[in-house]
């Protein structure tokens, strides 16, 4: 703990701790209010587009088998599509659901037993989305007419709980973890090389380790329950595990896992024997080797996300994965350069203002990756200016370009205080003091133990007047305030770009949102149809008329009337109506009228099973002899 000491003449105060404790206290009470404003299950990514069945529908006979499609790809197992009859025991075979995909339409189906008697039937289904979010939901359809149903769903959807929330929060740390490992060690290698040798430096990037790796090790183990059953406990379940590793999310925390080792390594060389190094020439040449190795296991590990959740499906994925990589990188290398600068500029005394200068290069360049990554991602994620606002996941996107450019604004006076910097001169009396008392002593015959330990005390007493000299600068105190602003800033910034990767994207929502729509848009009353006919025989002209009411899916009353060619009612030996969906192949579906009077026939309770473009076909019979079908499309809602 520094005592404050009263700022001389024409210089700024040092920040106090208590200052920069109170900032941090308020910076994390705005992270979790973030964290828990978003808390809860993760938004399906893929989501449900269209069932046969649909929900809601009244079909007339029992289906073969029940379909669902998806806006993006998934991966189903055993029980991920379960039909359960009003006693809410299964009515499908139990099978693993088919693929029926075709192209770019995901559909999946499973076969029901036949002979299933009138009533509602409930659909649940669960799936994983191609991005890695579990996501599942239920519906229902009845045949012949609705019923009382028993089967009660679970309330807590997959993916939430408590198992759901530490999920999540090694998620939030995961990427935390990466920014410090991967930004600090780009800091030292790329502006700072001294730093290699700083124990504030060597603690931050392991430290970013340590984090990446707990929080990947958790996730995987966690990964079994979050996307199933929601308990601890099958965090340890074998079998379990085995199936997560056969997952793409598994292979991509494996991965993970693989690469850290090599970024062991790496961070053991960079904190070792690069430190070390005193030859300029050896030293450049161990640098370009762990800038290209160190730079592959970033890349590495930044392909790990991408291969596995957003970027990894939709359109252009192709293009959307290498593009993922860049942003998270620039990200790191902006991100986590400005926290390894802020502990530099507070833990160390000797960081210059070249190296500040440096990484105010790195960061300008990181800023122009970042802003054409970014407005790729955007256009593929969003697709349209109502989802930007209308949608979670837009409006998510439209506080982190407003933090950047807060962001960015601070970076400025920052830059300007950069441009003022200049490295303090540490006085010749504080400087050969730690050298020269050691070789002092072990000459006069004190024990070496006893020489170390004083030449230990003694370079801790230069550091710290190095560090009260340096901190002594105005330029310095200022460029440290700043700098702990865009660390509090970007600390928010890193929050809601997690909160981006576990929100469905707009585009996907929408698209989602128009389907549900659509399928559920009643007509806008009932259906009239008028239809000239012409049997061939004597008095075999007229006319039918026919309404459906209401005129949408479910149950329908019809009425037919037949006018002869003098407009009053025709009073025919036979008429029959069928009706014809065939883009879904469904039908005819016979209706049998009843006479009411002269002309007029009715039948109620018609069910008509979905919405669509319908084909009504009417038979009239004149004479023994003398009939025809004639026939008309009509929409029903």
């Amino acid at each position: 703990m520094t005592t404050a000491t009263a700022p001389r003449p024409g210089t700024s105060p040092i920040p106090r701790p208590l200052t920069a404790a109170a900032l941090v206290a308020a910076l994390l009470s705005l992270v979790f209010g973030l964290l828990l404003a978003g808390a809860g299950p993760a938004s399906a990514h893929a989501a449900l587009t269209g069932s046969d069945p649909r929900d809601g529908a009244v079909v007339a006979t029992a289906p073969k088998e029940v379909t669902l499609t998806f806006s993006e790809a998934i991966a189903v197992g055993d029980g991920s599509i379960r039909v359960l009859d009003p006693s809410s025991k299964r009515v499908d075979t139990g099978a693993e659901p088919k693929d029926l995909s075709d192209g770019s339409t995901v559909r999946y189906g499973v076969e029901l037993h036949s002979g299933l008697p009138e009533g509602t039937y409930t659909v649940a289904w669960q799936a994983i989305s191609a991005d890695s979010h579990p996501i599942s939901g239920a519906f229902t359809f009845s045949i012949g007419a609705p019923s009382e149903t028993t089967v009660a769903l679970p309330s807590e959807e997959v993916g939430g709980g408590p198992v759901g929330v530490v999920y999540g929060i090694a998620r939030y740390v995961a990427y935390a973890g990466f920014v410090l490992l991967v930004g600090g060690a780009a800091f030292v290698l790329g502006c700072w090389p001294r730093g290699a040798s700083a124990r504030p430096m060597q603690r931050l990037v392991v430290r970013g380790w340590v984090t990446l790796t707990a929080a990947t090790l958790v996730m995987l183990v966690l990964r079994n329950p979050y996307t199933g059953s929601g308990k601890f406990a099958d965090a340890f379940d074998l079998d379990g595990l085995q199936a997560v590793l056969d997952t793409k999310p598994g292979a991509a925390l494996v991965s993970r896992l693989l690469l850290l080792g090599a970024a062991a390594l790496f961070i053991a060389v960079l904190f070792g024997t690069y430190a070390r190094r005193e030859d300029a020439v050896e030293k450049k040449d161990l640098t370009f080797g762990l800038a290209v190795g160190g730079g592959v296991v970033a890349a590495g590990i930044a392909a790990t996300w991408a291969m596995s959740e957003h970027a990894s499906t939709g359109i252009q994925a192709g293009i959307a994965m290498p593009v993922d990589v860049l942003h998270l990188l620039a990200v790191a290398a902006w991100l986590g350069g400005l926290v390894s600068l802020l502990v530099a500029l507070y833990r160390t005394p000797d960081i210059g203002s070249g190296a500040v200068r440096r990484f105010s290069r790195v960061a300008f360049g990181s800023v122009l990756v970042l802003a054409a990554t970014g407005i790729y991602q955007s256009w593929r994620q969003v697709g349209s200016w109502s989802a930007l606002t209308g949608t979670r996941y837009g409006q998510l996107l439209i506080i982190k370009v407003a933090l950047i450019a807060v962001l960015l604004a601070v970076a400025w006076f920052s830059r300007r205080w950069t441009g003022r910097l200049t490295d303090t001169a540490v006085p010749a009396s504080v400087e050969p003091e730690a050298a020269t008392e050691p070789d002092a002593e072990v000459a006069d015959g004190v024990d070496p133990e006893r020489a170390a330990q004083l030449a230990r005390q003694q370079a801790v007493l230069t550091a710290t007047k190095k560090k009260r000299i340096r901190d002594a600068d105005p330029e310095r105190s200022g460029l440290r305030r700043s700098v702990l602003a865009e660390a509090a800033i970007a600390v928010v910034l890193l929050a809601v770009t997690t909160m981006l990767t576990s929100t469905e994207p707009g585009r996907t929502e929408e698209e989602a949102l128009g389907a549900s729509t659509a399928a559920a848009a009643p007509a806008a009353g009932p259906v009239n149809l008028t239809m000239p006919f012409d049997t061939g025989g004597r008095n075999g002209k007229g006319t039918v008329r026919i309404d459906i009411d209401p005129g949408r899916s479910g149950a329908n009353e019809l009425h037919v009337w037949v006018d002869g060619t003098d407009g009053k009612p025709m009073d025919v030996p036979e008429l029959k109506v069928a009706l014809t969906l065939e883009a879904q192949e469904i039908g005819p579906l016979p209706v049998a009228p009843d006479r009411l009077a002269a002309g007029h026939w009715s039948a109620s309770n018609v069910q008509i099973p979905l919405a669509g473009e319908w084909k009504v076909d009417v038979t009239v019979r004149t004479s023994d002899i003398d009939q025809v079908t004639i026939d008309k499309n009509v929409k029903i809602g």
